[in-house]
């Protein structure tokens, strides 16, 4: 779509592609100064780009938990509040997810899940003591720990959404 800005004609589309170009190559890993170079704009515009569209800063945040009766209400507050990585199940989802795959199966996807954890700056996991005494010795990171229950947990515990978004919030530096 053509604007007219003055005596200008402005390509709105390309506008947005060039956004997304940039947007792209930064979360690549690309430095401002690369991507401005590359696309042909001041490095300023680039930082002024990313601080307009900035929800948070800090580390990079990961949610896990298992049982969880309000799971859903627990993906809406991590999707709210930017968390990188979610990934909380009901007891009939964690069932359903173990039963679907073979042996052989079953532990590869944990050990992916594990490095993906791995990736992240603070993990918060919700789930029974020993889940938790478990994550924290997996992880050479910072694990914040919310416990539903003593293990074995086998049924869904509500948990508090509002106390996990306050959690979220304070790690907002």
């Amino acid at each position: 779509m053509l604007l007219r800005i003055g005596e200008k004609i402005v390509n709105k589309q390309k506008i947005h592609q060039t956004v997304d170009q940039i947007l792209e190559m930064r979360s690549h890993g690309f430095s401002q100064q690369e991507v401005a170079n590359t696309i042909g704009v001041d490095r300023t515009f680039v930082s002024r780009l990313e601080t307009a569209g900035e929800i948070r800063k800090g580390g990079r945040i990961a949610l896990i938990g298992f049982p969880i009766k309000n799971y859903e209400d627990l993906q809406n507050v991590a999707k709210q509040e930017g968390v990188d990585y979610c990934l909380v199940l009901s007891e009939q989802q964690r069932w359903s997810f173990v039963q679907s795959k073979s042996g052989v199966e079953l532990f590869n996807t944990i050990m992916e899940i594990i490095a993906r954890l791995r990736q992240y700056d603070i993990v918060i996991i919700i789930g029974s003591n020993m889940r938790i005494k478990l994550v924290e010795t997996l992880l050479d990171k910072e694990v914040i720990g919310v416990q539903i229950g003593e293990s074995p947990i086998a049924e869904d515990k509500y948990v508090n959404t509002e106390e996990v978004q306050s959690i979220i919030r304070q790690l907002q530096f």
